[in-house]
């Protein structure tokens, strides 16, 4: 058992990482292969440049091969995790027929529309790296919500010819999907020579990005809710059946085969708001950093340390990246003195951030009538102790940080470990293989304070700023001047 390798690919918005994991879990050796900027013509526009997503899979899977130093025999397979609510546009041999959208481009909002007649097929970014992988036109199907003709009571495309006609994607266009757990194909000659990955491995389906992360943290029960915090910052619990038409959460299949995940409403540009500040400072907290022997990260986190819990009034609010039937939306800072520098900036987004989870947390829990009693919390930011400190006081809850909190290629790795028959279920996989680090306990004159902020100003905030942000949009763009053209957009 020890000497069995598995491969977990992680695939975001900036990287792809590629992680060697054993039957364990433990770290082998991990390759990445960082993304170009994205084509952003326009506000509407979000584009991954050139064949990026799959040059960056290359780039990541030599790196990872290059540092392993076992007997490539001993590598079973390779779990494929990859950014959700994407499109690829495909020609008929499964080449892009344009650049591939990311989740960030109005038109993944909307119903597909027919306006390249090179498009043969259309799918999503794990849908396109499995066709580079395996020569197979599969993915996995949860991987699909949104603007999607998927049937979810059968997890399957719809047959409903209004459905169809709906999302506008004919079955015809459409690749085959399967279940998490399952083979989707085998690395081919040539995808082996781009990628270093050893040729016929299979090619196992995960989910998308979030759930596989769930998966990776370790979340089995529905006592638990991870948050994953990543460009978009996530909320995520375990659910049973899938209910009717609820309001403040949604119901998305987990990386466990016939199980949901629910997932309350999340930050778009989360912790993308944290890295823009950081790099706002520039080379002054390069050598602030350099000067105190820290990384420009951990310096920040010293420095917010000293400033006090809720930051004497100020607020962020985090609309960096608003919903299209929000355009008006803007991101704020409020409640400035002349005291207060860039620490405080760097506190503020951080309690602004659990505070708004919080509020998405409590509005879920209240509809499903369930509460959890303790976070997982995963991402880069849990490196952070005073951000783990803040979720456990902003929740009144434990918070469990992990031995691997970047856990969305270990989740592929154990959907591998399943699927492949080396461990007989799920529960057994994540008690060999996920490890817990630490766990953060609230200090109660926090969570009381926290709650005071909270519920007397920070929750009520979007009601006084919606108003005169509403009417800023209608002076500087001109076509948003009445609250039945914000209606429009929402019933759009």
């Amino acid at each position: 058992m020890a000497k069995k390798y598995i491969i977990g690919i992680d695939g975001g918005s900036q990287s792809t990482k590629v992680v060697m994991y054993d039957l364990h879990g433990a770290v082998i050796c991990e390759g990445k292969g960082a993304l170009q900027p994205m084509y952003t013509p326009d506000a509407d526009t979000v584009e991954h440049p050139d064949d990026d997503l799959w040059d960056s899979l290359c780039r990541a899977g030599k790196d990872l091969m290059r540092q392993f130093t076992g007997n490539v025999d001993d590598i079973v397979g390779i779990g494929l995790g990859s950014i959700r609510c994407c499109r690829a546009l495909l020609k008929a041999d499964g080449t892009p027929a344009a650049q591939l959208i990311s989740w960030q481009d109005a038109r993944v909002t909307r119903p597909y529309e027919h306006t390249n007649p090179d498009v043969a097929r259309v799918t999503s970014f794990s849908g396109y790296l499995t066709h580079r992988l395996t020569g197979e036109f599969k993915d996995n199907i949860a991987n699909y919500f949104g603007q999607w003709p998927v049937d979810y009571r059968t997890w399957s495309w719809s047959h409903d010819p209004e459905v169809i006609r709906k999302f506008q994607i004919p079955q015809t266009m459409l690749f085959d999907v399967q279940m998490p757990g399952t083979v989707l194909g085998k690395i081919t000659e040539q995808a082996a020579r781009a990628t270093g990955f050893p040729s016929g491995l299979p090619l196992v389906c995960t989910t998308s990005d979030k759930p596989v992360e769930a998966l990776g943290a370790g979340l089995l029960d529905d006592e638990t809710v991870v948050i994953s915090l990543g460009t978009y910052i996530a909320l995520m619990m375990n659910g049973k059946t899938l209910p009717k038409d609820p309001l403040h959460y949604w119901p998305i299949m987990s990386s466990m085969p016939d199980t949901l995940l629910y997932e309350g409403y999340g930050i778009r540009k989360g912790m993308w708001t944290v890295s823009w500040l950081r790099d706002m400072l520039g080379e002054s907290l390069l050598k602030q950093a350099a000067a105190a022997g820290v990384s420009p990260e951990d310096f920040l986190n010293q420095k917010a340390s000293e400033v006090p819990p809720g930051c004497d009034g100020l607020m962020a609010v985090l609309d960096w990246l608003t919903n299209p039937w929000e355009p008006y939306k803007r991101g704020i800072f409020i409640g400035f003195n002349a005291t207060m520098d860039y620490a405080w900036m760097y506190r503020a987004i951080l309690e602004s951030i659990a505070l708004t989870l919080k509020n998405n947390y409590d509005n879920m829990c209240e509809e499903r009538g369930h509460a959890a009693r303790q976070l997982i919390v995963t991402g880069g930011g849990s490196n952070s102790d005073l951000f783990m400190q803040i979720f456990a006081d902003v929740f009144n809850l434990p918070v469990r940080r992990n031995a691997i909190n970047s856990c969305a290629s270990l989740g592929a790795a154990i959907n591998v470990a399943v699927g492949l028959g080396l461990y007989p279920s799920y529960d057994a996989a994540i008690g060999n293989m996920v490890r817990v680090k630490d766990t953060f306990t609230p200090v109660t004159q926090h969570a009381v304070l926290y709650e005071a902020m909270n519920k007397g100003i920070f929750k009520e905030l979007p009601r006084y700023t919606d108003p005169i942000l509403k009417k800023s949009y209608a002076v500087f763009h001109g076509d948003l001047k009445e609250e039945e053209s914000i209606q429009s957009w929402s019933n759009a």
